[in-house]
Order: structure tokens, then C-alpha cells, then sequence
């Protein structure tokens, strides 16, 4: 498998997930203002949509979107650690949070990082990622994890994300559970691993 990425981007997500998995993989950067990857090949053949991630499997098929690849890599994986079987209640649970972080959270971001959004919009912008702070905060009070004691795919999704408030000045100090979360998540070793190879953070 190969996974198309632009470091730091929600590419990071599936990353972290391929290493949690112990799936093999390769990693090829794009540089998603040229589309062109590091080799320089047309990233638009791998991906229409010119967006990262992408995920193209052994038989040349390719996958998009986050939220889908990472529910693929865990059932591959059949690590059910990482996703609830399929059917199942708590899949849905996993399902739901997916969805919320997509919505709710990592496109709330998107108009703070386009050049084009104006000036005016995005202290709104800002002021609708806290209200979601505020609602994460209190849905870990008491739990390691989005689904409780057990990391799973989302965890790696919103870690991501959370990790674009740095860019913004958004301070989260308030939000103790939420804080206490993410430190517990940074120090997953398999996403240290996964932050070392996109040269965010350096080797211990």
C-alpha cells in the first residue's frame, strides 16, 4: 500500500493509524499547492480531488477520505482494538464520531487556513471551534478515549486536528480533560513514530 501525504495535513490520521496496525506501507509526499508528488508526478491521476489522503492498495485501486480509509486499515488489520466490528453498536459509536470530527471540527478549521476567507469570518470561525472544545472537554471527562479505555481510529483523527489549533493561537488550557487527552495521545509511541517520518517533531 501507498499513502499519499502532505505532513501535518489529516493525511497524518491514516499514518498513525498504518503504524497502530502494524500494516506494511510506503509513504509518498505531495505538495498539494503544485500537486505534484515528491518524485514529481501528477498527483491529480492518483486523486481527482487533489486533496490528501490518499490510499492506493496493492491492486492499484485508491481510496479517499480519511474517515474511510482508516475504517478500512483496521478492518484489514482485524484489529478490533482499533474499530469495533462491523454491525456492531459500538461501530456506529465509532461511525458517529468520524462524522462529528469531519463536520463539526476538521472543517471548522478549513476557512482559518484559506487566504481567501474574510478577515471578519474568522473570529466566528474561532468562536464555533471553541464551542466544540468545550463539548469534547466534557465527553472525556472520565474516559482515556473518545470510546473510553480503548484508542481506536477516531482518537488518531482528532488528535490530528486538534493539532491545527497551534497555527491559530487557540488555547485549549480551560478544557482539562481535552488537554490531558491529547498529551495522552502524543504519547502513543506509534504516533510519535508517525510525527518523526512527516519531520514534525524530532526523534527522541
Amino acid at each position: 500500500m501507498k499513502l499519499y501525504y502532505s505532513p501535518g495535513a489529516c493525511s497524518l490520521s491514516p499514518h498513525i493509524v498504518l503504524r497502530e496496525a502494524g500494516l506494511p506501507f510506503d509513504l509518498v509526499r505531495v505538495d498539494t499547492k503544485t500537486k505534484k508528488t515528491e518524485s514529481g508526478d501528477d498527483y491529480w491521476a492518483v486523486n481527482p480531488k487533489g486533496s490528501v489522503p490518499a490510499l492506493k492498495l496493492d491492486d492499484g485501486d485508491v481510496i479517499t477520505e480519511g474517515p474511510a480509509i482508516v475504517q478500512y486499515l483496521a478492518d484489514k488489520a482485524g484489529k478490533t482494538d482499533l474499530a469495533p466490528a462491523a454491525g456492531t453498536k459500538e461501530r456506529t459509536k465509532l461511525q458517529e464520531w468520524l462524522n462529528y470530527i469531519t463536520s463539526e471540527v476538521h472543517k471548522q478549521f478549513t476557512p482559518l487556513f484559506k487566504p481567501d476567507t474574510p478577515a471578519d469570518y474568522k473570529p466566528i470561525a474561532k468562536a464555533n471551534l471553541m464551542k466544540q472544545f468545550a463539548y469534547l472537554d466534557k465527553q472525556l471527562a472520565g474516559k482515556d478515549f473518545l470510546l473510553g479505555k480503548t484508542f481506536s481510529v477516531a482518537d488518531a483523527y482528532l488528535f490530528v486536528v486538534m493539532n491545527w489549533r497551534k497555527f491559530q493561537n487557540l488555547e485549549i488550557a480551560e478544557f482539562k480533560n481535552l488537554s490531558a487527552y491529547l498529551e495522552r495521545v502524543a504519547a502513543r509511541a506509534k504516533v510519535k513514530e508517525a510525527m518523526v517520518a512527516e519531520g514534525l517533531i524530532k526523534a527522541a
